[in-house]
This record gives structure tokens, sequence and C-alpha cells, in this order.
């Protein structure tokens, strides 16, 4: 090897040694995002979520998943104040939420899942709604998918949901015009458009007719 070669040989060692190994260890794992930080993140005409302490975001979902959610929601808070009554009750048996509410499922890293509906009984909060998130399951969450929904993705949030504690989980599939029960004992149960969404154990007595839900 002539001089010339050697001093090239050791430039381009010099040059690997230092500039590219540590460029490669300067390479960071992004800062992980608390419950916290999430409730006060600016990003509010996006869908976000908080999954292992990593923020996920999604675009606003279609008007067919929009009405949907608003008939499944009114159906809910229409048998919760007509049970009310029959019992003469001073209370509902629970709270309906809409628009995303967030519940954080685990701390360390932190967890934050928003179904689109949730039905919290009173069994589980009896006083005030919190102004940030719950730290706990809702007794039902509701899933509604839209086109982009991955179903890995969405049986990770069923899963979620159940390992919080909740009782039922409903994903609803406007497209299909299906609804896929999941329940806290393992059993599920898929519905199509001439079945009805029923409370059982968690809600007896409601019922909603899928023809009525995914009348067009």
């Amino acid at each position: 090897m002539s001089v010339d070669d050697e001093s090239l040989t050791r430039f381009v060692t010099v040059r690997m040694t230092t500039t590219i190994q540590p460029e490669a260890s300067r390479v960071s794992t992004p800062a992980l995002m608390t419950a916290e930080e999430l409730l006060t993140y600016p990003e509010m005409d996006k869908r976000v979520e908080l999954v292992g302490g990593r923020l996920i975001v999604r675009e606003p979902p279609g008007m067919r998943h929009g009405e949907c959610e608003l008939r499944i929601a009114v159906a809910l808070s229409n048998f919760l104040t007509a049970d009310q009554a029959a019992r003469s009750a001073t209370q509902t048996l629970g709270r309906v939420m809409v628009g995303d509410p967030g519940f954080t499922l685990t701390r360390n890293p932190d967890t934050v899942r928003a179904p689109d509906i949730a039905y919290v009984s009173r069994a589980q909060l009896d006083g005030p709604v919190p102004h940030g998130f719950g730290e706990f399951g809702p007794d039902l969450a509701v899933e509604i998918r839209s086109p982009t929904d991955h179903l890995g993705a969405v049986l990770a949030k069923v899963g979620g949901w159940l390992t919080a504690g909740s009782q039922l989980v409903w994903v609803v599939d406007p497209i299909r015009q299906l609804v896929t029960i999941y329940r806290a004992d393992g059993s599920q149960a898929l519905l199509g458009v001439h079945d009805a969404l029923q409370g059982e154990d968690l809600l007896p007595g409601f019922s909603l007719s899928l023809e009525e839900l995914f009348a067009e």
C-alpha cells in the first residue's frame, strides 16, 4: 500500500469513527407523554389518545359515524331518563358521555383511551364528573368503526377496555351494518340488522333495533 493509500484509509476510518458512529448514538427515543400532558395537548381539531406514553392522532370521523354515535347516545340517555321516572328515583342509574371522553387505563407509561360513547354507572362514579380523565374503564364502551380503522387496532382497544374493567364493549360497523359485542366474561356475539342491542345485566330493559340504528 502506498503512502497516499494508507493516508486515505486512515482518513476514512477516522471519519467513520468520529462522524458516523456518534450520529447514530445521538438518535434518542422521544420522551413519553403523561395523561396530564395529554389533557392540555393543543391538537384540538384531531382525535388523540395515548398508548404506552405514545401519542396517537387520528382524523375526525365521517358523517355516518357521527349519526350512529348520536342515535346510540340518545337511546341510552332516553332509557336512563325513563328508568329513573319509572323508579321514582332522584338519580339515573348512571351517566352517558360522548365526544371521545378520556379514561386513563394504565400508568407509567400512561395509556389514555377515548371511546365514542361511554356509560358509567353510579356504582362506579357517584360523585361529580371529573374535569380530567377518569382513572377507570367505563362500564360500557362503544367504538364505532370508521372506514380507515384497522381491525387489529380496534381489537387492541377492546382488550384495553375489558382489562380496565368494562363489562361490555360494543363495536359498531356502519358499513357492514353489524355490531360485535364483547363481554367481561370473554364471550362474544355478532348482531345483524334484524337484531337489537340489549343492555343485558348492565342496563336491563334497554334495547335498540339495529334496523333503526342503521336506517338511512
